[in-house]
């Protein structure tokens, strides 16, 4: 990914996580590994964690330790009612925004 590219998914990423916490619940590996196959290959596990550990503070999502088959129990994490009433928030912002600048490349009509 180009520079351009990452800057705008530190925007986005959250709503992105939480749209793919609205699907399914998953950890934190899963949610990197899905992230990579739909091309965001430079994504780094760490931030992924991260941000999963700011949307469990915000109690945006609920978490369940389950055991692992390999090591220790993971987290699983759950979009919830306060991370789904987020989550739309978020399309709304994201189509405002798609729109406006949709607007801006046609020569601002």
């Amino acid at each position: 990914m180009g520079k351009q590219t990452t800057e705008m998914l530190k925007g986005t990423l959250e709503g992105i996580v939480l749209a793919i916490l609205a699907g399914r619940p998953a950890y934190g590996y899963e949610i990197t590994a899905w992230l990579r196959e739909q091309g965001f290959a430079d994504i780094a596990e760490g931030t992924v964690y991260a941000l999963l550990v700011r949307v469990e503070q915000r109690g945006l999502v609920d978490v369940e330790k389950v055991a692992s088959e390999k090591g220790p129990p993971r987290k699983v994490y759950t979009l919830n009612a306060q991370g789904q009433d987020y989550l739309e928030e978020f399309w709304r912002t994201w189509s405002f925004l798609s729109d406006r600048l949709e607007q801006l490349r046609q020569g601002g009509k």
